[in-house]
């Protein structure tokens, strides 16, 4: 049985439970008559044990287990009675004898529910709709990328297949170098301020901007002693803020040797024919396919915060913690992951809070959005987007079988295809804006990539 339900702030209820004890003193005893016929006890056959010695070993565990059923079973009755849709987990808590009937036990429920979602008018909503062209700068800067991949080294001053590396003989940025160096701070070595047959490519920021400067012009065994300051954010704290006095030597100098653009690298690039042309159209394909998906993700940003802009509803908080859980418990295991060692490192809910509230709130919006237009994702979606996946893919039959193989991969693309839904319905009825961006900066790289 349930009394009526309380409103007690926004999206938070309460419903009063009672269960008679006559009812739950039955169950008891028939389910510590069935525990009977297997219990053990010193000097007792199994299930010839006494009721009353059963009773004593399993009687509490018993009753908590019949007044969980039984109070879930009238919680479920109640809320399905009220057409309430429950949110989270509610609080069960005893009311005390004054609080109950007499020969019933009460309880008091309480519980969020989810909110009513209104939906803006989405005509007047803004959205950006990115896009970025893949013109052959682009495969170009691509091809650079993919010769330094394969770049390799020759002692600079020896003949080889190619070339001794020029006249000059000092070491430059894209060269690597060989050296020994030492560090001290008031002239006292300090822990990792030392090191022999020390390798690095000048100009990749391995090393902070005064080593890498001090190297520069340098000739195999010549040295340099030169001053250090690390930054006060240098991850060695015992030296973070100091000024160190360094000495380097020179070991070893080489040459970059970046490979040719011909049949040879465009074989190795799977291209078997060894053709460049078709090498370029299979890279061009490869940035579009990474360009369209890069743009479609900044699109639908874009659609999703004008969905936050123009809906209103309060966030539950039961589904708030939930998710805030489930971020931070993803946050750990990535870092462990890493070999970062997260055992004791705390999480404070702050951090994943506004993260959590945005998707809750879009999770909320969405499934009104799709269930009051009608967008679900069909499996002919599904099935075309598994097949988009799997065209990146050597063997894409493969990759087909890899999601079709597992219901849960398959609800992964049924969750994007959806999305893809939601985004198309808003820019179809929202006031949208081309907007093209630079390749570099949608793809995050710099004019040195």
């Amino acid at each position: 049985m349930a009394t009526a339900v309380e409103t007690l702030e926004k999206l938070e209820r309460r419903i009063t439970l009672t269960v008679p004890v006559e009812e739950v003193k039955q169950e008891v005893e028939k389910r510590l008559k069935v525990r009977a016929r297997t219990a053990k006890a010193p000097g007792f056959r199994p299930g010839k044990v006494p009721m009353k010695m059963v009773a004593q070993q399993y009687g509490y565990q018993v009753e908590s287990e019949v007044l969980n059923d039984k109070i879930g079973r009238a919680f479920n009755e109640a809320t399905n009675a009220n057409n309430l849709r429950v949110a989270g987990f509610p609080k069960i808590e005893p009311k005390g004898s004054e609080g109950a009937p007499e020969g019933m036990i009460a309880f008091d429920a309480t519980f969020e529910v989810y909110p009513e979602v209104k939906l803006g008018d989405l005509s007047a909503a803004e959205v950006e709709k990115v896009s970025s062209p893949v013109s052959d700068a682009e495969i170009d800067k691509t091809i650079d990328i993919l010769r330094k991949q394969r770049v390799h080294y020759h002692v600079k001053g020896e003949q080889g297949a190619h070339g001794d590396g020029g006249p000059d003989q000092t070491a430059q940025n894209g060269d690597r170098v060989t050296v020994d160096f030492v560090g001290k701070i008031d002239g006292v070595e300090f822990a990792g301020g030392k090191a022999e047959d020390y390798p690095f490519v000048l100009g990749e920021g391995r090393m902070l901007p005064e080593f890498e400067a001090a190297t520069i012009g340098l000739k195999v065994g010549e040295s340099k002693t030169f001053p250090l300051s690390f930054p006060e954010d240098y991850h060695g704290k015992d030296v973070a803020g100091k000024t160190a006095e360094f000495t380097i030597t020179l070991k070893k100098l080489e040459w970059a040797h970046l490979p040719e653009v011909d049949a040879e690298f465009a074989k190795s690039l799977g291209i078997a024919d060894g053709d460049l042309a078709k090498m370029r159209a299979d890279i061009k394909a490869n940035l579009e396919r990474e360009v369209n998906n890069r743009a479609k993700a900044k699109t639908k940003d874009s659609v999703m915060d004008a969905l936050i802009k123009a809906s209103e509803l309060e966030v539950p908080n039961a589904l708030l913690d939930q998710e805030v859980e489930r971020i931070s418990e993803m946050t750990r295991q990535d870092m462990a992951q890493r070999g970062m060692n997260v055992g004791n490192v705390p999480f404070p809910p702050e951090l994943f809070k506004p993260q959590a509230e945005r998707r809750v709130r879009l999770g909320l919006i969405l499934a009104e959005l799709v269930k009051a237009n009608n967008l679900q994702a069909t499996p002919e979606q599904v099935k075309a987007q598994v097949e988009e996946f799997a065209q990146s893919y050597e063997d894409p039959q493969q990759v087909v079988k890899y999601y079709f193989g597992d219901r849960r991969r398959l609800a992964e693309v049924e969750a994007l295809v959806l999305e893809e839904n939601v985004v198309n319905y808003v820019l179809g009825k929202a006031k949208v804006t081309d907007k093209t961006v630079e390749f570099d900066e949608l793809m995050g790289n710099n004019a040195q990539a």
